[in-house]
């Protein structure tokens, strides 16, 4: 019988506990024995591993986080670390791996790959940072838990006549921001992929203000400076007290979308059927409302480049 093990590595992220639900599934309906693997390549070195079946995903589609848990480690990156991972997996009969993570668990799964073991990556991580794919699982469950935010820090900005800068993550990708942005109607988006003029911010700040704003939603991504010297300078500026809030990890928390629970279903299940039929060493997307596989570093190697489209409109809009 063909053996699949399955781990999530790195953040977590919404989603993953249906895309094991997903892989477990379809294992079990295809005849297929499935294995747990807790707390990612540490728990593989580890062998902390154990069988699954339908029962042991029962309740969780609706679950953020994961059930597997999620560690980093750093004897995975050594030879000798990759060597007790094959061994292991050799020990427990498993053939073939599917990895849900981001670009390191992705490297991960190539170096099982090239090492004999069948891998096969699944995107998952809130960043949405991975410029192969349109999205990766857990982006959408991120974006509406900040729009969530934008909203209520709005209404009380509202009643005191104030400003705040909401920080969000994003150390190297703006698309949080973006897309949270603009849906939650922020008047200044700051990322990292564009230079920001903080005068081009405060001039919006002072506009409002004359025509009788009671509040300007700043959103700063994390990797592009520091929140409370943005909101002093925004303050001393405008005269506009401004405050500021950092959404931090309740971004990776809570029940994902059904967005995300459609994409993880999706790519669960395809990872599975690639499997079956032999293939390794390949990352699943998303393009065009389609699941898609290419090479797994071909996939690491395409950089992920922000819709200017979408940034233009938001700065449009928010006038």
């Amino acid at each position: 019988m063909k053996t699949i093990g399955l781990l999530t590595s790195g953040g977590d992220a919404p989603g993953m506990n249906a895309c094991i639900r997903a892989i477990v599934r379809t294992c079990v309906y295809n005849g297929i024995r499935v294995m747990g693997i807790r707390f990612g390549f540490d728990g593989l070195i580890r062998g902390d591993i154990y069988e699954m079946n339908v029962s042991s995903v029962a309740d969780i589609i609706q679950r953020g986080g994961t059930i597997l848990g999620s560690a980093r480690s750093e004897d995975f990156r050594t030879e000798k670390g990759q060597k007790k991972a094959i061994d292991i997996l050799k020990d427990f009969g498993i053939d073939s791996v599917i990895v849900m993570g981001g670009d390191g668990s992705f490297r991960g799964a190539k170096e099982l790959s090239v090492k004999g073991i069948k891998a096969i990556g699944i995107p998952c991580t809130i960043d949405n940072d991975m410029g192969y794919t349109d999205y990766t699982i857990g982006f959408y469950t991120a974006v509406e838990t900040v729009v969530d935010a934008i909203s209520k820090i709005r209404d009380t900005s509202s009643s005191h006549g104030r400003g705040n800068v909401i920080e969000v993550m994003g150390r190297h990708c703006g698309d949080i921001a973006l897309y949270a942005g603009l849906a939650g109607g922020a008047e200044s988006i700051v990322v990292p992929e564009i230079d920001f003029n903080i005068d081009e911010i405060t001039d919006k700040v002072i506009s409002g203000k004359k025509r009788g704003k009671l509040h300007h939603i700043i959103i700063l991504a994390e990797g592009v400076g520091n929140a409370y010297e943005l909101a002093k300078e925004v303050q001393e500026k405008t005269d506009v007290t401004t405050k500021v809030t950092v959404l931090g990890h309740i971004q990776r928390g809570g029940n994902p979308s059904a967005f995300d629970r459609l994409l993880a279903s999706q790519m669960g299940n395809r990872a599975v059927k690639l499997l079956m039929e032999e293939k390794s060493g390949l990352a699943l997307g998303m393009s065009c409302n389609k699941v898609f596989e290419m090479d797994l570093i071909e996939a690491v190697g395409i950089e992920h480049k922000l819709n200017t489209g979408l940034f233009e409109i938001a700065r449009e809009l928010s006038i």
